[in-house]
């Protein structure tokens, strides 16, 4: 489901890769990821999960090593020197707590639970939540990217540039755009979109689509929006 930003990224990765793979969609609007047939597949009830020839694995970046360990993609994707691969190991870490943890919550906060639920969060509970995202913007623009590099860990793309994007993508379906006063990050994310297109425009076409429903119903969107994506 690529309203799932690891989905998104994963579905980048693969196409860019030729990736031989047949996609397996799960609604998670629709709680297919509740489903019993999926549970078996993954009973942390999460997205996205692969299937390998009955090899079943179900977290983001473990799939990510794994396909750079088992197919062939370039080497800069996931690099096989120790020290290299250490720098993006080093954010796919951090990662966790920080862009996908506040990211995510901020733009289930402030978007997704209204839409399910028609229910508005306190303004002081979505202050909390914009400011450590805006925190985790800032240390992205400042630190990550600081002295001009092009991708996260240097002047070549890696997977940590299409998980991080991902999850700052998903800001889009917010009232807030981390691009604005951050030059670096700016930059960088349109990089890593113009390197690549066309999978990452193809890739974000429903979370653009929803973002315009969004604000072009003022608020009075219902919960089945969702649904008919």
């Amino acid at each position: 489901d690529t309203l799932s930003q690891p989905c998104r990224a994963l579905e980048i990765f693969l196409k860019i890769n030729s990736i031989s793979y047949v996609p397996k969609k799960v609604n998670i609007a629709r709680g297919e990821h509740f489903q019993q047939d999926y549970l078996k597949i993954n009973p942390f009830k999460k997205v996205p999960a692969i299937d390998d020839n009955g090899f079943i694995l179900i977290e983001s970046v473990a799939i990510f090593r794994y396909l750079c360990r088992e197919r062939t993609v370039p080497d800069h994707w996931y690099p096989k020197n120790s020290q290299l691969r250490a720098l993006v190991d080093e954010y796919l870490e951090w990662q966790h707590n920080e862009t996908r943890a506040h990211c995510a919550l901020y733009f289930r906060i402030t978007t997704l639970d209204p839409l399910i639920t028609g229910v508005q969060p306190s303004p002081k509970k979505v202050d909390d939540f914009k400011q450590r995202m805006m925190e985790v913007c800032d240390k992205m623009n400042d630190i990550w990217l600081k002295d001009g590099k092009k991708y996260i860990t240097g002047d070549n793309i890696t997977i940590a540039d299409l998980l991080a994007t991902a999850e700052l993508e998903q800001l889009s379906m917010t009232d807030y755009d981390p691009r604005e006063g951050r030059s670096a990050l700016a930059s960088w994310m349109a990089r890593v979109r113009q390197r690549t297109n066309p999978y990452y425009d193809e890739a974000n076409v429903r979370i653009n689509r929803l973002a315009e429903k969004i604000k072009s119903k003022n608020d009075t969107l219902e919960a089945n929006v969702l649904s008919k994506l």
